[in-house]
């Protein structure tokens, strides 16, 4: 008997023998493995072998009675792993014919890749949207998660409420209606991974109820869009001004959704006027639309006390999206969504079928947190190191690019610099940046603006970087401009 397409190649032939040679070899440690395992062993060793291509399609392995004697294992089980892999495909069989290496299989991939947003060999990466990771509080999150864990019930262990645990939509109301201001009944906060699935979760209910457009502020996160798209909805680029979203434009594009970040626009860094905040709600209620309010860094402000966010003034018309990503790690994947009442139900659904809820865990780790007061002392932990490195950096840049112009306001974890026109185009700025190991932004990668003229605005981060390295890195970057200005 062959596979289809197969001829089978007797073991004591040529390339065949020493292939099975080899596969031998991989089959020596199963063999010598502790009594009561090597059975699986064997077998598991038997199927990588195939797995991998080292015992190729169409090959004829040895009888049991031989292969047994060669490992020095009873017959039996060897007879067992030739039975479960012909079971499972790996090989085939036939009276009389003996044992061959399936047709069916086909090599396995090579090791996972790592697809993190990085940038090998760079020296210094100003790109902003990184928090300092090594600020996540190891200690005190390991010692309430041996805590929590100790006394978690085995029900919270089952599948969640899709909406988040009770004890962590507690937590997230009181929290959230002490530092943001906003109306936070638990029964319609909403636990996600992220504003990225709050964004997504909140694309797919628009969609659903006939919206296929969806307004995005120019320049702002390309994230936005992108995430947006993947619900079936279009962006439309709403122009800014210097107190938020133009009205005029958002009243003439038709939309009746539109995503802000009022508190701190990114990139630009302005914060919304009270006389566009207004207006911007007057557009929803005259249209009956909704405002996404993406508040993603609303608690780092360091001149003065936080603007409230804009939900609290009319929670039918703003859905409010937010995250611990810039207060103790992206990696937790741990955000939340206040959704009108009207849109609730139909978020909490599509969560439901989308992944049944946020890990446990988790979430009962992140609701401690918050109630015994750590999240409280690690914001005022991140507070205190960012501003002094947006400090330092406005600093650097006055020494090493006189002339340049700082905007935004005093809060968050990135700054705009306008450097002077001597320094352009940002083409070639850029490019020579890259060629001396510094990662940054442009402006102009954030939306269809562009700098005017010669002139390079920079969206810079410098939450993840150290002092030293903020310094060094604006010196690295002035010396590459050397000479072309």
């Amino acid at each position: 008997m062959t596979s289809s397409g197969t001829n089978p190649v007797p073991v004591g032939g040529g390339r065949a023998q020493e292939s099975v040679s080899a596969a031998w070899e991989l089959l020596l440690p199963a063999a010598s493995a502790p009594a009561r395992g090597r059975g699986r062993a064997l077998q598991s060793a038997l199927r990588e072998a195939v797995r991998s291509g080292l015992l190729a399609p169409g090959t004829r392995l040895p009888s049991s009675r031989e292969l047994a004697a060669d490992l020095g294992v009873s017959r039996g089980l060897v007879t067992e792993a030739y039975e479960q892999l012909t079971a499972e495909s790996y090989l085939r069989s036939g009276r009389g014919a003996g044992t061959w290496v399936s047709g069916s299989v086909r090599a396995a991939a090579g090791g996972a890749r790592d697809l993190a947003p990085r940038a090998p060999g760079t020296l210094v990466d100003f790109r902003p949207g990184t928090p300092d990771l090594s600020l996540f509080p190891r200690g005190a999150w390991a010692a309430t998660h041996r805590s929590v864990l100790a006394r978690l019930p085995h029900s919270a262990l089952g599948y969640p409420d899709p909406r988040g645990l009770p004890e962590l939509r507690d937590a997230l109301a009181a929290l959230l209606t002490r530092r943001r201001g906003v109306v936070a009944d638990p029964e319609r906060l909403l636990v996600c991974s992220g504003v990225a699935q709050a964004t997504t979760l909140l694309g797919f209910v628009l969609h659903g109820r006939g919206v296929r457009t969806v307004g995005v502020e120019d320049p702002g996160s390309p994230e936005h869009s992108a995430l947006f798209a993947s619900t079936g909805l279009a962006a439309s680029r709403l122009p800014l001004d210097d107190e938020g979203l133009a009205t005029e434009p958002l009243v003439r594009s038709g939309v009746r959704a539109v995503m802000t970040t009022p508190a701190h626009q990114f990139p630009t860094g302005i914060a919304y006027s009270a006389a566009r905040r207004s207006q911007l709600l007057d557009w929803a209620r005259d249209v009956d639309g909704v405002i996404v309010e993406d508040d993603y860094d609303g608690d780092f402000r360091y001149d003065r006390a936080p603007v409230g966010a804009l939900q609290g003034l009319d929670p039918e018309h703003v859905a409010y999206t937010g995250s611990v990503s810039k207060s103790l790690a992206p990696g937790l994947r741990l955000g939340w969504l206040l959704a009108p009442a009207s849109m609730t139900d139909e978020i909490v659904d599509r969560k439901r079928t989308m992944d049944l809820g946020n890990p446990a865990v988790d979430q009962a780790v992140l609701a401690d947190f918050i109630a015994r007061g750590g999240y409280d002392r690690q914001l005022r932990r991140c507070q205190r190191a960012y501003r002094e490195r947006r400090d330092i950096l406005t600093a650097a840049l006055a020494e090493h690019f006189p002339g340049t112009e700082v905007s935004g306001i005093a809060a968050g974890l990135h700054i705009i610099a306008r450097l002077p026109g001597r320094y352009g185009p940002e083409a070639g700025f850029a490019a020579r940046a890259a060629g001396a190991g510094i990662a940054l932004r442009l402006l102009s990668d954030c939306g269809t603006a562009r700098s005017a003229g010669r002139s390079v605005s920079l969206v810079l981060g410098y939450a993840q970087l150290a002092p030293a390295d903020i310094t060094r890195g604006v010196r690295l970057l002035a010396e590459a401009q050397q000479g072309c200005h």
